[in-house]
């Protein structure tokens, strides 16, 4: 077997996207992070490497590994991390975690720890779930496609979410230009009370038939009332009405939002656990 890497997102669609579209939903964070970044609106600090596993000319596994976001081994089985251990050690020495399945993440964690003199530590536990029967959800107020009127309320809610997951962005100009990107592709929606914005909630493209709902957020003091659970039931049936099969990910520490999401209708896929580095 061999690895080989690239910087070029579109080479890598190239190469990988009929390996990766046998399970699209399992596959849903590779697929959409990269056609995100072939169009333009994924921005990193530094270049993302792009890794594929190769069994002579066919490709049996995918790695990405981001600046800001860590390695994400995907759906990677434990059985080819020592292949690409070696090669990202090299291409990314500075990365700030991985995630994966239980066994290829801690693998690669002791693996790449070894290799680089870097400690780790378990920083989240996420589980993949996938529609299955939807379930309407119901809450004061209504739904609405987000617009560019509603940047100075969102802007501060883009950066409490970040900051409540963990996954801290470039800052303020950089959470509005999140924001005007999703608004323009009208993958926005947000939840209005009495005229105020309570939740707001994004989804990815459609990549293969599949779409993945997130980020959620509502601000604490509007949080208990049903906000986020009717606005994500409002676009998960959008997107399953327009032919789409819809997934999300769920912070297994978060009961709650677990919960929310199984009345909706999502079941379980399956579970990934992820490392940070120091």
């Amino acid at each position: 077997m061999i690895v080989r890497t690239t910087s070029d997102p579109a080479a890598f669609k190239d190469l990988a996207f009929p390996f990766l579209q046998r399970d699209p939903v399992l596959n849903t964070g590779v697929l959409s992070n990269t056609a995100d970044r072939i169009r333009g609106i994924l921005n990193d600090p530094e270049p993302p490497v792009f890794v594929s596993v190769h069994d002579g000319d066919e490709v049996v596994g995918t790695v990405l590994s981001r600046a800001l976001r860590g390695i994400n081994l995907g759906s990677l089985p434990a059985g080819l991390v020592p292949l690409v251990v070696d090669v990202l050690a090299e291409a990314a020495p500075r990365a700030s975690g991985v995630a994966g399945s239980a066994d290829a993440a801690r693998l690669f964690a002791e693996l790449y720890s070894a290799r680089t003199g870097r400690s780790f530590l378990e920083a989240e536990r996420v589980r993949l779930h996938k529609l299955e029967e939807f379930v309407e959800q119901k809450a004061d107020g209504a739904p609405r496609p987000a617009t560019e009127a509603d940047l100075t309320v969102l802007t501060p809610m883009v950066g409490a979410f970040r900051a409540d997951v963990g996954h801290p962005g470039e800052g303020v100009a950089e959470d509005r230009r999140w924001l005007e990107q999703r608004i323009t592709r009208e993958r926005l929606w947000v939840w209005e009370d009495d005229d105020r914005i309570v939740s707001m909630v994004g989804h990815q493209s459609p990549v293969f038939g599949v779409v993945r709902v997130g980020p959620v957020y509502t601000p604490p003091d509007r949080r208990g009332h049903g906000y986020a659970s009717a606005l994500t039931a409002e676009v998960t049936r959008r997107l399953q009405e327009a032919g789409n099969q819809v997934c999300l990910h769920t912070d297994l520490a978060n009961p709650t939002s677990n919960k929310i999401y199984a009345a909706i209708g999502y079941r379980a896929v399956q579970d990934f656990v992820g490392y940070a580095f120091s």
